[in-house]
Order: structure tokens, then C-alpha cells, then sequence
């Protein structure tokens, strides 16, 4: 650890003794933590961008629901429940899918320009 981390950490310490963060809102109740821990750290700035874009909303429900009638399907005991259950994901699927095909940009002409700019970034 370098000397500013260990410093921080000297404040903050000396905080809590202190009792400076007693009073602050929120004292005592669970953190309330985004949805981020299955991202890689290098990933998480651009996929908070597109979250703050308005592009994932649509595709994290689909997945949110996919996961729900997976967990469903995982504790039905009735056979017939099960296959309705797997045809409802199924439909969900099949329209997960014809979502992320709709975004599918790479066919436009100003995506393979600028993907042709950040190929010779790189070279």
C-alpha cells in the first residue's frame, strides 16, 4: 500500500473513533449496490454509459425474466408445469434474440468507418 492509501485509511479510522459518521443518512441500513458484480472493472464505465443511455433497460429485463423462469423450471416438481414453463422461455428467448438482432449495428456504413479508425489505432 503507498503512502496515500495509508493515510486515508489513518482519516477514516480516526473518523469512526471519533464518531463522525454516526449521524450520516442511511447509518444501519444495507447498501444499496449496483448490479455490477458479474462485470469485469474494465467493462463497467462503458456498460454504465449505456445504461445511462437507455440501452440495456430493454435486454436487462429480458434476462432478469429469463432468470426467473430458469429458476422456476429448476424447482417444479410437475412435468407438465415444467414444459410450460420451458415454452415460456423459449418465446422469451426467441424475442430476446429478434431484440439484439435489431441492434445490431455493425452493417451500417458509419460503424465499419469508424471500426476501420480504431483497427489502424491499434495496428
Amino acid at each position: 500500500m503507498d503512502f496515500v492509501h495509508i493515510v486515508a485509511e489513518d482519516k477514516i479510522r480516526k473518523a469512526i473513533e471519533d464518531g463522525e459518521f454516526d449521524h450520516l443518512p442511511g447509518k444501519g441500513q444495507p447498501l444499496v449496490l449496483d448490479d455490477m458484480a458479474g462485470i469485469s472493472p474494465e467493462l463497467r464505465m462503458a456498460y454504465k454509459m449505456l445504461i445511462n443511455a437507455g440501452m440495456l433497460e430493454e435486454e436487462n429485463d429480458y434476462r432478469k425474466e429469463m432468470m426467473r423462469i430458469e429458476d422456476l423450471i429448476a424447482s417444479c416438481d410437475e412435468d407438465a408445469e415444467r414444459k410450460k414453463l420451458q415454452k415460456q422461455l423459449n418465446e422469451k428467448l426467441l424475442s430476446f434474440n429478434k431484440v439484439m438482432k435489431k441492434r445490431n449495428v455493425s452493417n451500417s456504413n458509419a460503424f465499419k468507418q469508424y471500426q476501420h479508425k480504431i483497427d489502424r489505432l491499434f495496428e
